[in-house]
This record gives C-alpha cells, sequence and structure tokens, in this order.
C-alpha cells in the first residue's frame, strides 16, 4: 500500500503538491493540526503559517512525508 501524506490522509504526492503550493499549505496545515486537537498549534501556523513554518514544512514533507509538529498543544 502506498504511503499517505499528512494533510487528511491524502496520498503522499497530492500532500506533497498542497505543501508545495504556499497558500493551500497555509489553511491544510491549520485545519490538520485544529483537527489533531492541538489548537495553540493550529493559531500559530494561522499566524506565522505562510513564511517560515511553510518552508519547514515543505522540507519535512519531501524529507520524511509529515509536516512540522513541534507543538502538541
Amino acid at each position: 500500500m502506498a504511503k499517505r501524506g499528512d494533510y487528511f490522509g491524502l496520498g503522499y504526492i497530492v500532500s506533497l503538491i498542497l505543501a508545495i503550493i504556499p497558500i493551500t499549505s497555509w489553511i491544510c496545515g491549520a485545519v490538520t493540526r485544529f483537527m489533531d486537537g492541538c489548537w495553540v498549534a493550529g493559531l500559530i501556523r494561522i499566524i506565522f503559517g505562510w513564511n517560515i513554518i511553510w518552508l519547514i514544512d515543505l522540507i519535512l514533507m519531501i524529507v520524511s512525508k509529515h509536516i512540522l509538529r513541534l507543538i502538541n498543544v
């Protein structure tokens, strides 16, 4: 079975495409963190998700197939 990506359980290729586009990465990252129950992390992604977090997510999605999960609150 194919390795699953990190956005909503979509496939890795679809998640990677979503991570490449900054606005979809910003929205999907925040929604994913809110769905995980991490409200603080979701708010931080809404505020800072369009710059440095986007670059980190893109690198981590390519290397480890997962987005940044630094804060679990």
